[in-house]
């Protein structure tokens, strides 16, 4: 049975999702503006009012089910496969020259962005890079923009990264997790704020069960599975 943050589903749980502790101080202070537009205007505070509710939208923190499984790598964000390709992995994260399958995950202001660990491992490095702010859409987001990467030890030995991206709005990349940390498939480790993009580097030999265009739900979608020769997956657009 899979693991699953989720006691149940309820009509109101289908609407009110947990929020995020780094959202509080937004809608704290969206709310504060609400209210001072009301008292100027009472249009411009219904105009406030959708601006709280969307900085909560942004920074809810919904429960996932964790598929249960040896080797299943799973999505680290909401989203949509945006890029499939060989890259060399950042320098910063040591994994050497040769290029490995790249799964980029988009994420747009309208995605929930917290941030979940692909697989189980031990983080062996965390390594923050600053840059540019282009658009996270665009391939050579990888290498300009700011970023944060860490590298999994996974258990037979080998590593995959994941790599957060500052986006064209994102001012903000949080990680949780430091060196040395054991992570279990599923568990949050980190946040972007404002639209961003994350990128899984998947080990040697192991090919992406995803497409481009894919929906993608942080913690659930099964990106690839290791200890498999299953080939990649391709998808017919409707």
């Amino acid at each position: 049975m899979p693991r699953s943050d989720t006691p149940g589903v309820s009509m109101l749980g289908t609407f009110l999702k947990p929020m995020h502790p780094e959202g509080r101080k937004f809608v704290g202070l969206a709310a504060a503006l609400t209210l001072v537009l009301f008292l100027l205007w009472e249009p411009l505070g219904w105009i406030g009012t959708g601006l709280t509710v969307w900085v909560y939208y942004f920074f809810r923190d919904p429960r996932r089910s964790v598929p249960a499984g040896e080797g299943l790598i799973v999505s680290p964000a909401d989203g949509v496969v945006s890029l499939i390709e060989p890259a060399v992995p950042p320098a910063e994260l040591g994994l050497g020259p040769q290029p490995l399958t790249r799964v980029s995950v988009f994420m747009s202001v309208f995605n929930c962005h917290v941030n979940r660990a692909p697989i189980a491992g031990t983080v062996s490095k965390v390594a923050y890079r600053p840059g540019k702010f282009l658009n996270a859409s665009l391939d050579k987001a990888s290498e300009d923009n700011e970023r944060n990467g860490l590298v999994l030890d996974l258990p037979d030995g080998r590593k995959l990264a994941v790599v957060q991206i500052a986006g064209l709005v994102a001012r903000r990349i949080l990680c949780f997790v430091t060196e040395g940390q054991g992570l279990r498939t599923g568990e949050r480790f980190g946040l972007i704020r404002f639209g961003s993009r994350l990128d899984v580097y998947l080990p040697e030999g192991v090919e992406p069960q995803v497409a481009l265009g894919q929906t993608m739900i942080a913690g659930e979608t099964v990106i690839a599975v290791l200890g498999t020769t299953l080939p990649r997956r391709f998808a017919r657009v409707e």
